[in-house]
């Protein structure tokens, strides 16, 4: 029984053995397949190609500084001299002149590069949108699935009963009671309008009279103090000491 229970086991130990091997054979003879790297994106391209445009411009610069230095140096120079730093200038004027078209070309490269980048990011916040939209169609539509229109319907009928129902029972709560026979509500009416008349027109009097006039005096009048007597002239003086005017005959008329 136990020969019987270890000859599958033993014989798939082996041929599992035997395919190690020769799969180990095959990969040193032929050589295993390398992980493929990831593709570069976009950003990184342009990236790159700003880092490249920059060595360009470095050496557009280097070129200019140069020629700078070759032009006052043949400012100085006769002769044979003159001629081979001319020769050096239109050789580092030709390198730049390389250099510049190599820079319009990258730039052109990279402003299609960038297009290519902005359509690519605007794809994909277009499809972040549609799928916000979508998750919000499936709420709202779980939102209004709990909302009836009739239920806010009849609620609102229901409220604008119940404000009717209150005035009503405010009306009720300010009537008056205690009221003499005859009189109604009309009559108190008017007569207030009277007396609304009557105010506006002794406010109006009152506006009329000069500011310059003495106001009325709201007391009790005090009785003015007594002439003086005459004095022994026999000439009658009031009370400030003043004499008194005579009616008994005309005035003299002074020289």
């Amino acid at each position: 029984s136990t020969q019987s229970t270890w000859g599958p086991y033993t014989a798939f130990c082996f041929w599992g053995v035997i395919l190690l091997k020769f799969f180990s054979t095959m990969r040193r003879l032929f050589g295993s397949s390398k992980p493929k790297e990831p593709a570069p994106s976009m950003a990184d391209a342009t990236r790159a190609l700003d880092g490249r445009v920059g060595v360009v411009d470095e050496r557009i610069a280097k070129c200019d500084q140069e020629l700078k230095q070759y032009k006052e140096q043949m400012a100085k120079a006769r002769g044979p001299a003159l001629a081979s730093l001319k020769q050096r200038a239109l050789t580092v004027l030709k390198r730049k002149k390389m250099y510049e078209s190599q820079q319009d070309a990258m730039r052109n490269q990279q402003f299609s590069m960038e297009q290519v980048q902005f359509a690519h990011e605007s794809m994909r916040d277009t499809v972040t949108t549609v799928s916000a939209m979508k998750q919000a169609n499936v709420e709202m539509k779980k939102t209004f699935g709990q909302i009836k229109i009739t239920d806010v319907e009849n609620m609102q009928d229901d409220l604008e009963d119940m404000m009717m129902d209150s005035n009503e029972i405010q009306e009720l709560m300010g009537r008056s009671y205690g009221l003499p026979d005859g009189v109604d509500e009309a009559d108190l009416e008017a007569e207030l309008a009277g007396l609304e008349d009557d105010l506006e027109l002794e406010s109006s009097t009152q506006a009329d009279i000069p500011t310059y006039l003495p106001s009325a005096p709201t007391g009790a009048l005090e009785p003015s103090a007594p002439a003086r007597q005459a004095e022994p002239t026999g000439v009658a003086v009031d009370e400030f000491g003043l004499p008194l005017a005579t009616p008994s005959g005309p005035m003299k008329a002074r020289r």
